[in-house]
């Protein structure tokens, strides 16, 4: 038994702590030369702070940590755990990551003394100021609302009113008509998304009330310092909220939430949950190589240097290469993700996308579609409202792909993805007269309707189609009873899968019976 620990902790608990370490301690300081020190180049604090931190795990958990694993015996009647697995080492090694990016950014800010705003140019750019002297003119506000949908199916509608306030040396600046820094003042409410455009309306009237209720009530004179803004999403807000009040202008233009305790305590228990949350993380992570056995046919294998070769990975990824009959499924994933990625890297967001952001790359939007740009129709099927939008939907065209493709030919395939999106794109301005449509889930439940027709056409063999059919009718009821719950376009779900199941009806004619082709 303790020679088994040892071995244990010697294969898959030390390289766990060695990777944590390396992970964590390498991107901190990366982020900490590049982005803090050096300002080599700007991106969104989302990127920075989750999307790298949630990515840059699976390289060696893939590479180093996966491989491993199969000298443990983690097989069950039904599969193996090894995916459970690594899924506990993602969150081990990705949590004490973002954690440490949050105390970076706040343990490296450095606090300026001003005595008056107008200065500020003449000091060098931190993350915090006091200020001595100065007057917020509260009576030339700016201000900004905006909406975004969120959850994992859209469930979420959320309300958003941005507040930009001058900050003025003194009350002889409001002469003047510049204005070198501004206050955020920020208002959310979250609502559901299945209401009635009408009641939206109401809700939001409500809380617009509550707010201005709340604002004038608010002494913004009162705060200990400034924290400056970074680049986000609420920085866009604010900017555009800054935009709707002319009367000050500046070439440069700086945004600061007013905080209302000691800047001592600015971190929080911040340092603590990093070492808690690496501590909690190894602990699960040693109970988890303690409790099953090794695999002493694997592990002999590994020890004399001729380990098993990790085959499923291989298919998995045999999955995502083009090849001989299976060729644009995989291009047309790399394109969703391409699209994805550049929103991304352009920090629009991560986990979501905000509908404006959309609106501009192309989605679906009946007043801009029917007024000319028709080009709508299909560049809204590349495009995603987030990750999980995003990830859904390519997980539903890797698995109808690998049947259909195959069967259609490429060319007809990509021809019959295409027309089936245009076409639930079409029946979504139909249904709705002015809803921002976006996902290539019309163009997915296209083939889906395709490959229905099929099932039930006998094209395939008895015992395929018996086996997928039902699987295949549960997935598309589904995610069709979902969108009846609202705050997901079921229109062009269905416009879709019914454009698809007609095209597979008459697509089935130029094909032979299965007894025939066999």
């Amino acid at each position: 038994m303790p020679s088994t620990l040892l071995k244990k902790l010697k294969l898959f608990y030390l390289p766990f702590l060695l990777t944590a370490i390396a992970l964590c301690g390498l991107y901190t300081f990366l982020n900490w030369l590049l982005l803090i020190k050096l300002h080599l180049f700007s991106l969104k604090e989302v990127v920075v702070n989750f999307g790298f931190p949630l990515a840059l795990p699976w390289i060696p958990i893939l590479l180093y940590l996966r491989p491993r694993l199969k000298l443990l015996d983690l097989s069950t009647t039904k599969g193996s755990w090894i995916d459970f697995y690594m899924i506990v080492l993602w969150l081990a090694l990705a949590t004490p990551t973002i954690v440490a990016q949050s105390y970076l950014e706040k343990a490296s800010g450095k606090l300026t003394h001003l005595d008056s705003i107008n200065s500020i140019l003449k000091q060098e750019q931190t993350k915090y100021y006091t200020l001595k002297n100065f007057y917020i003119d509260k009576s030339n506000i700016g201000v900004h609302p905006s909406f975004e949908v969120t959850g994992k199916n859209n469930e979420n509608f959320v309300m958003h009113i941005y507040v930009a306030l001058p900050i003025l040396g003194s009350v002889a600046d409001t002469a003047k008509s510049s204005c070198l820094a501004w206050m955020g003042v920020k208002y959310s409410e979250k609502i559901s998304n299945r209401l009635e455009e009408k009641e939206k309306e109401e809700k939001y009237d409500a809380f617009a009330k509550e707010c201005q209720a709340n604002f004038d009530k608010k002494d913004l004179n009162q705060f200990v310092y400034l924290e400056r803004v970074g680049n986000t999403d609420d920085m866009e807000g604010y900017m555009k909220a800054v935009e709707q009040r002319p009367k000050y202008t500046s070439l440069y233009t700086s945004l600061f939430l007013p905080i209302n305790e000691p800047f001592e305590q600015r971190l929080g228990d911040t340092l603590a949950w990093i070492f808690g949350s690496f501590g909690i993380g190894a602990f699960v992570w040693f109970l988890l190589i303690f409790i099953p056995r090794f695999d002493h046919g694997e592990l002999t294998r590994f020890e004399s240097g001729t380990a098993t070769e990790d085959t499923e990975l291989k298919e998995f990824l045999n999955f995502l290469k083009p090849s001989e009959g299976y060729f644009i499924t995989p291009l047309l994933i790399y394109a969703n993700l391409a699209v994805y990625l550049a929103m991304f890297f352009a920090g629009f967001g991560f986990i979501s996308f905000k509908a404006q952001d959309l609106l501009t790359w192309g989605a679906n939007y009946g007043p801009l579609t029917l007024n000319g740009e028709w080009w709508r129709l299909v560049s809204s099927t590349f495009l995603h409202g987030g990750l999980m939008h995003l990830a859904a939907n390519m997980y539903g065209l890797l698995f109808v792909g690998i049947f259909l493709e195959p069967l259609l030919g490429r060319t007809r395939f990509l021809l019959f993805y295409l027309v089936t999106g245009i076409l639930a794109s079409c029946a979504s301005l139909w249904w709705y007269d002015a809803t921002i449509s976006v996902g290539a889930s019309g163009a997915i439940f296209g083939l889906y309707g395709i490959f229905l027709a099929l099932l039930l056409t006998k094209v395939f063999t008895p015992e395929f189609a018996k086996s997928f059919l039902i699987s295949t009718v549960v997935f598309v009821g589904f995610n069709l009873l979902m969108g009846f719950a609202g705050g997901i376009d079921n229109a062009a779900h269905i416009g879709g899968l019914v454009s698809g199941f007609i095209i597979g009806l008459i697509f089935r004619a130029t094909l032979k019976p299965v007894e025939e082709r066999e």
